[in-house]
C-alpha cells in the first residue's frame, strides 16, 4: 500500500475539502481517465484495491497511472479511552480528493476495456466518478 517514506510532521489537522480541484484536473499521461465528481478522503487501501481491480482486468495490456497519493495521516484514539490525553496516533493514510481531480489514467487499451476497468476501479472507491477521454475532456 502507498504511504510516504517520511513526513515533516507526524500528525496533521483535518482541514476542509471545499472548492474544486485546481491542479491534477486534466489528463496528462493516458488516453482515458477516471475523474472524481465529489470531495472525499480516499485511503491507501482503497487506492490499492482499485489498482488491483484495473490491472487484473486489463491483464498484460496497457499502462496505468495513479494520479493521487495518500500523504495525509489520520489519527485515532484507542477504543474506550477517556476524554483528554491528547491526539491519537496515526493509523492510516489518505489522499484528499476534490471534485474534478483525475484519480487514474490508462493507455494502450481500447475504450471498451478502459471503460470497464475504470468501472471496476470506481466500485472500490467511496465517491462518484466519471469516465473521461482525451477528446471529450471536461473540468
Amino acid at each position: 500500500m502507498l504511504s510516504p517514506r517520511r513526513t515533516k510532521f507526524r500528525k496533521q489537522q483535518r482541514g476542509r475539502m471545499s472548492g474544486l480541484a485546481n491542479r491534477g484536473n486534466t489528463l496528462s499521461f493516458g488516453e482515458f481517465g477516471l475523474q472524481a465528481i465529489e470531495p472525499s478522503w480516499i485511503t491507501s487501501r482503497q487506492i490499492e484495491a482499485s489498482r488491483r481491480a484495473m490491472t487484473r482486468y486489463i491483464r498484460r495490456g496497457g499502462q496505468i497511472w495513479i494520479r493521487i497519493f495518500p500523504d495525509k495521516p489520520v489519527t485515532m484514539r484507542p477504543a474506550e479511552t477517556r476524554m483528554g490525553s491528547g491526539k491519537g496516533s496515526p493509523e492510516f493514510w489518505v489522499a484528499v480528493v476534490k471534485p474534478g481531480r483525475i484519480l487514474f489514467e490508462i493507455a494502450g487499451v481500447t475504450e471498451e476495456i478502459a471503460r470497464e476497468a475504470m468501472r471496476l476501479a470506481s466500485n472500490k472507491l467511496p465517491i462518484h466518478t466519471k469516465f473521461i477521454t482525451r477528446e471529450g475532456e471536461q473540468v
